[in-house]
């Protein structure tokens, strides 16, 4: 008789797979890529080393994972704000401040899917998610075009750009030593520096016309 898997074998095994998970994310928003180890993962999750392979072929398929759980939350968070009603001059300057408020609440975590040196696994869904961005942008840019308050040129081009002008404006940020030297703000950036200049530059970058300054009733 064969052996059958069963259903409560089935939910045990993905619970398990999710704790993995959650240790794994939990130590790279702590310490990084290079802080995930599999013995001290399993340590962690409480588990025998052997059993992380079950799960996964080794840590560069755990570490990808992570990568892509954690900036498939930024990609639907950044399309949630590009995709809201409204002028495309506003949802962008709101798309950039808010993905910046974001690496800048979570930077180890933030530094680490952006540019720290990875497995080629990663290095895939690194690529890969700098494509969804991209996408994102090229949308925008498309409705923007549209209606007259954007004149981008060649909008994947464009779009491509957008998502290297964010990672170079934020890695700087959100070194380490730039973490370091935190507590000494004179000679730290602001987050509302960072985003600001993020903001001004994307905008211009599009050709974005001014926006109509408001006028009280």
């Amino acid at each position: 008789m064969a052996y059958r898997i069963t259903a409560e074998r089935l939910d045990r095994d993905q619970a398990q797979r999710e704790r993995i998970l959650a240790c794994a994310a939990q130590r790279v928003g702590e310490g990084g890529f290079a802080a995930l180890t599999m013995q001290g993962l399993a340590e962690a999750a409480g588990i025998a080393t052997g059993s992380l392979y079950r799960h996964f072929a080794g840590k560069g398929a755990l570490a990808a994972e992570v990568f892509a759980r954690a900036s498939q939350r930024e990609v639907e968070a950044l399309a949630a704000c590009l995709g809201a009603p409204g002028d495309p001059r506003a949802r962008l300057a709101s798309g950039l401040a808010q993905f910046a408020g974001r690496a800048w609440h979570r930077r180890r975590l933030a530094f680490a899917l952006i540019a720290e040196p990875v497995d080629p696994e990663v290095d895939e869904q690194r690529l890969r998610y700098r494509e969804a961005y991209a996408g994102l942008f090229v949308e925008l840019l498309e409705e923007g075009r549209a209606q007259g308050v954007f004149d981008p040129g060649p909008i994947p081009l464009v779009a491509a750009c957008l998502v290297g002008a964010i990672a170079e404006a934020l890695v700087g940020p959100l070194s380490p030593p730039a973490r370091a030297s935190a507590d000494a703000p004179c000679s730290a950036p602001t987050l509302e520096s960072v985003s600001a200049a993020l903001v001004t530059f994307c905008l211009r970058a599009v050709g974005a016309r001014p926006l109509a300054p408001e006028t009280s009733p």
